[in-house]
């Protein structure tokens, strides 16, 4: 039989133990932070419903959905001309039949058009898959809700670390597979929500060794209350697409897309002000309050904004620079209220971090007005900003600490009870099995980085003073086991 040449799926990585230990590095600070906010861990399934994931991403996001196929065969005795006219078509069984059924099915696939080719396509895959990966964390967190109501302390204060998957094509930084790193409260709408997430970034991306970066805030009212003024109202998708450009092309690349989106060089006069706001945010605030001063929405979006800043200056921030960004628009049909983003400032790199405010997050599931805020942190890209910059710590308790070299087996079984006393004592310590030369275990105590070794030869049982040598310096010291216990805590 042939060898098969290994390999992992397109859009999916290996994780080495070096990496794992930075990985977890990150995952463990910021659940950290979360949970000092008061935020409790949930997991839900790899899995989910394909019902549930359906038709809550856009026609774009329901492409990218994985759909897992049904155990068993689908083509044998389908009658699909039958069952595309609404006539019941028997069960699907096991034939001899399958391939060429199935060839004719993908035939007839080919031969559709428009419509009718999407309602075969759905039609097969409904009769097919059931199930489907995750893609992403926050439609099966509104599913939990609402199928926990019952059981849920409101407001409800969660968060989840876990792996998604989407049928995206695999390039730089963009993977198939990918771990999410959420938070969310849902039955609260007090703005101090909002403070405290600001303030979570602030915390968990300060401990994780970061110096200048940026949360960027904004409000949808606010943009609303742009697009109230010049009377575009109707199009305000179009206009925060455009701004929401502004550091990539500038104000004549907007200007250039907003007059091919049908606004008027007047409505692009009266924007300009709005757009190219300077100054701090306390003077941004004011001239928007001028700006929307005809605008209710726009009003009440500077009065949310408001009152996030006075939190935060009863709880000054440690690094991060928070600005207001009226060009912020991310997820703009999805978010009703505050709207967040971080980028560092270090590294040349899109953002860290992402989230707002939506009013109605399990209504898509028959729980209405039910409101919420949430945020995500890139764990992936906070890991290429941490590796650029050298954060990562040379040194983690993920690690072996001390190897256990011995000579022979009567050395093996001397180093036993020293290898359960430094393991009791929450040292992480390894013993290299008898057997080996003392340069493979020394090289082998190198290779995986190991600080210190422990080297236990005739005179070492006879005189009880054991060789603890550091790895670094290549100091050694002639010690009890007790004191060598000590030493490492």
């Amino acid at each position: 039989m042939a060898s098969i040449k290994p390999s992992v799926p397109k859009g999916t990585r290996d994780f080495s133990p070096t990496e794992m230990v930075r990985r977890n590095l990150i995952f463990d600070t910021i659940k950290g932070v979360f949970r000092k906010y008061g935020y409790q861990q949930i997991e839900t399934p790899a899995m989910e419903n394909l019902s549930t994931l359906m038709g809550k991403y856009g026609d774009e996001g329901d492409k990218l959905i994985f759909k897992i196929l049904n155990s068993g065969f689908y083509f044998g005795n389908y009658d699909l001309e039958a069952r595309s006219e609404g006539t019941e078509s028997p069960k699907l069984s096991v034939t001899p039949t399958l391939l060429k059924e199935g060839s004719k099915w993908l035939s007839l696939i080919e031969q559709k058009k428009g419509n009718d080719h999407i309602a075969i396509t759905n039609l097969i895959t409904s009769e097919i898959s059931e199930k489907a990966l995750r893609y992403d964390l926050t439609v099966p967190f509104a599913r939990y809700v609402v199928m926990h109501q019952n059981e849920i302390t409101f407001p409800f204060k969660r968060f989840q670390v876990q792996p998604v998957w989407r049928a995206d094509r695999p390039q730089r930084g963009r993977y198939r597979e990918f771990y999410q790193c959420d938070a969310d409260v849902v039955g609260s709408a007090s703005l101090l929500n909002e403070a405290e997430f600001v303030m979570i970034y602030d915390e968990a991306l300060t401990k994780l060794g970061l110096k200048d970066f940026t949360i960027k805030i904004n409000n949808r009212k606010i943009l609303s209350g742009i697009a109230e003024i010049i009377g575009k109202a109707d199009n305000i998708i179009d206009l925060t697409v455009a701004i929401d450009k502004l550091d990539k092309i500038g104000l004549d690349g907007v200007t250039k897309e907003l007059l091919e989106k049908g606004f008027t060089t007047e409505d692009i006069e009266k924007l300009k002000p709005v757009i190219l706001l300077e100054g701090s945010n306390e003077e941004k605030l004011q001239s928007l309050r001028k700006a929307l001063s005809t605008s209710t929405t726009g009003l009440k979006g500077c009065e949310e904004i408001e009152t996030v800043f006075n939190y935060i200056a009863n709880c000054p921030l440690q690094t991060a620079d928070l600005q207001l960004d009226i060009t912020l628009a991310r997820g703009l049909n999805y978010y009703t209220g505050a709207i967040f983003e971080v980028k560092t400032n270090e590294v040349a790199m899109g953002s860290i971090g992402g989230g707002g405010r939506y009013d109605d997050l399990t209504g898509m599931f028959g729980l209405k007005d039910l409101t919420g805020v949430g945020i995500s942190f890139g764990a992936d890209r906070i890991y290429d900003v941490m590796d650029e910059l050298n954060l990562f710590p040379t040194e983690t308790n993920q690690t072996t600490k001390v190897l256990i070299c011995c000579f022979d087996a009567e050395g093996e079984k001397y180093a036993l009870p020293l290898l359960h006393s430094l393991r009791r004592s929450n040292i992480n310590a390894e013993l290299y099995p008898a057997g080996a030369k003392i340069k493979k275990q020394l090289e082998y105590a190198n290779n995986k980085q190991i600080p210190y070794t422990i080297v236990i030869g005739s005179d070492e049982m006879q005189s009880g003073l054991l060789s603890l040598k550091d790895m670094h310096s290549g100091l050694q010291d002639k010690l009890t086991a007790e004191a060598i216990v000590e030493r490492l805590k």
